[in-house]
């Protein structure tokens, strides 16, 4: 990697303890799937979800990378008009 990345997502914030705390301290938000067991105290962006569930994890990750491909257009839309 050249630079930071931009973000961080998480499906499991209890498992991924570490690199939450690395992220923070380095200033990257997390964007990180939260259900009751777990503190959404270090997440930037919660996605309130079961992450214990097998069929949820597909499902979570799936949408969320369709998101980040239907956002990307509209982003660089926004960084060529600065």
């Amino acid at each position: 990697m050249n630079a930071l990345p931009d973000a961080l997502f998480v499906i499991d914030v209890g498992y991924h303890k570490i690199a939450i705390a690395e992220a923070n301290k380095l200033g990257i938000p997390v964007v990180g799937v939260v259900d009751t067991n777990h503190s959404p105290r270090a997440i930037a962006y919660v996605i309130p979800g079961n992450d214990d569930s097998s069929r949820a994890r597909p499902a979570v990750r799936a949408g969320v990378a369709d998101a980040i491909l239907e956002g990307r257009p509209m982003r660089r839309r926004e960084s060529s008009r600065a």
